[in-house]
């Protein structure tokens, strides 16, 4: 699902026009950004928590060349699903036989 088509469903399930809905959709990602750009973590309870982690420096090959070359430490956002989201994704997708996934 792209951010076009959340906008359509959100506005259908909350009874919203397309424009307060895009509108509450970029409130609600300015807000999470800003919070995460601050360092601050996101706690939405049953659904899960945005955050941002450090990834230290390290060596790594390039696949082009071969050579070893160097990756700066950085800081990256991360998102870490709750227990009953995780619970609905398990009980209803599978793993294919292939490792892909599908519904139950």
């Amino acid at each position: 699902m792209n951010k076009g088509e959340f906008i359509d469903r959100l506005s259908d399930s909350a009874n919203l026009t397309k424009k307060e809905a895009r509108q509450l959709l970029d409130s609600v990602l300015d807000l999470v950004s800003d919070s995460l750009q601050h360092g601050e973590e996101v706690k939405l309870v049953g659904f899960g928590k945005f955050g941002v982690r450090a990834r230290r420096a390290s060596s790594r090959i390039n696949p082009q060349t071969k050579k070893p070359i160097q990756v700066a430490a950085k800081v990256v956002p991360l998102f870490k699903p709750g227990k009953e989201l995780k619970s609905l994704v398990e009980k209803n997708l599978k793993v294919t036989a292939k490792g892909g996934v599908a519904r139950k």
